[in-house]
């Protein structure tokens, strides 16, 4: 007896990493973590509101496969108001987390073998994912001189090397470099999708979180790969905008094509999405709710101020822009010291200083061996402590 040979996909390393802290916070170490993607604060109050009164009226029995019709039609206003788009709940799946809408899309729209391309550094469960259902997962390798996204000129590149896409998954903002696309780039992109067949996946997760030059330019939230193309497929979260990581609610907004399939598949693999926190969700939207989001990305803001400000005095370079999300990604360049790669480099920190970072490889097979991942999410004063621990590391 063996495990299935789909099943042989890497653990993602974030996890281990924090599995590492909550041993050496037991043995009473004082441990600064800077590895998961978690908005500190929690849900915004109405959401925690309702949820007390969903759980006291004790009716929390299952709703529909594709999730509860009020927070399907919440979200299609939500379009609405952050993008004019002119969206109905039957364009919304809700989903278990992002990575519901994840499984459930790439099983709707590809098959095993297609070639789905994907920006090398990037989130990696896209490729585990698209690994363990079959997929032929296709790198494109996006540098500094890119930007870290891809471009039509490296799609035809890869496209030529490797043969037929059936699929590309861009992020913007993106993780783990926090860069975004304009609007000018998600279109030429999505032109070339359509142009070539290629089903377009746009993780969008981190939409809200962004540090825009002039805050009233009307994609100063992130431009929605749903305004330049009918066809692709949108998928995002509150866990990251509205703090709520553990309530495991997500969405995709589904072209027709899809729809049917999506519907069945949901069905079969979760039955319906949470409905306790599906339910509590549609308060995720009110004026207050807003507010109490936005006044996170402020602090966020603040720390990835106190961060880049920094960085010029660890000697790295050079970092991804981080124009959204709440990530420094970074080339350690010269300041490995001792250590063979970032990977040996992290665990030393996070054994010796106490902090624990995330090495690039996980992010990146081939070229992220130099990299690090830093979570400003953590906070400004777990963020500053943590710079001065790495400042006294290196100098050790």
């Amino acid at each position: 007896m063996r495990a299935a040979r789909r099943a042989a996909v890497p653990p993602f390393e974030v996890m281990s990493i924090l599995d590492r802290v909550a041993q050496l916070r037991a043995a009473g170490r004082d441990v600064i973590s800077l590895c998961a993607g978690e908005p500190d604060g929690g849900a915004p109050s109405d959401v925690a509101e309702r949820a007390v009164a969903l759980h006291q009226a004790n009716d929390l029995g299952y709703t529909s496969a594709l999730g509860p019709r009020p927070l399907r039609e919440e979200i299609a206003g939500h379009y609405r108001r952050w993008y004019g788009l002119d969206l109905t709940g039957d364009d919304v799946a809700i989903t278990t987390g992002s990575s519901g809408a994840f499984v459930l899309t790439f099983l709707a729209a590809f098959d095993p073998g297609d070639r789905v391309a994907l920006a090398s550094p990037g989130y990696p469960a896209y490729r585990n994912i698209l690994t363990a259902l079959g997929c032929e997962v296709v790198d494109i390798p996006c540098g500094p001189e890119h930007r870290f996204q891809p471009t039509p000129d490296l799609l035809d590149e890869v496209a030529a090397r490797r043969g037929p896409l059936r699929g590309l998954v861009v992020a913007s903002p993106a993780n783990p470099t926090g860069t975004m696309l304009t609007r000018a780039e998600l279109a030429s992109l999505t032109a070339w999708c359509d142009a070539h067949d290629v089903r377009l996946i746009s993780d969008e997760i981190y939409h809200g979180i962004t540090y825009p030059d002039d805050p009233e330019d009307p994609d100063a939230r992130g431009v929605s790969a749903r305004e330049t193309s009918r066809s692709c497929v949108v998928v995002s979260s509150f866990s990251k905008y509205w703090g709520m990581t553990g309530w495991r609610i997500g969405w995709a907004l589904v072209p027709p094509d899809l729809r049917s399939a999506v519907d069945a598949l949901a069905g079969n693999i979760a039955l319906c999405p949470p409905a306790p926190a599906a339910l509590a969700a549609t308060a995720a939207f009110t004026p207050a709710s807003y507010a109490a989001a936005d006044a996170r990305v402020a602090t966020f803001a603040r720390t990835r101020t106190t961060l880049l400000d920094a960085v010029p005095g660890l000697g790295w370079g050079p970092i991804a822009p981080a124009d959204g999300a709440f990530y420094l990604y970074a080339d350690l360049a010269d300041t490995l010291g001792r250590h063979s790669d970032a990977s040996s480099w992290s665990r030393a920190l996070l054994e010796e200083a106490g902090v624990a970072v995330v090495p690039g490889i996980d992010f990146d097979p081939i070229g992220g061996g130099r990299y690090v991942r830093l979570s400003f999410a953590a906070g400004h004063d777990a963020v500053t402590e943590a710079v001065e621990r790495i400042s006294a590391f290196h100098a050790g």
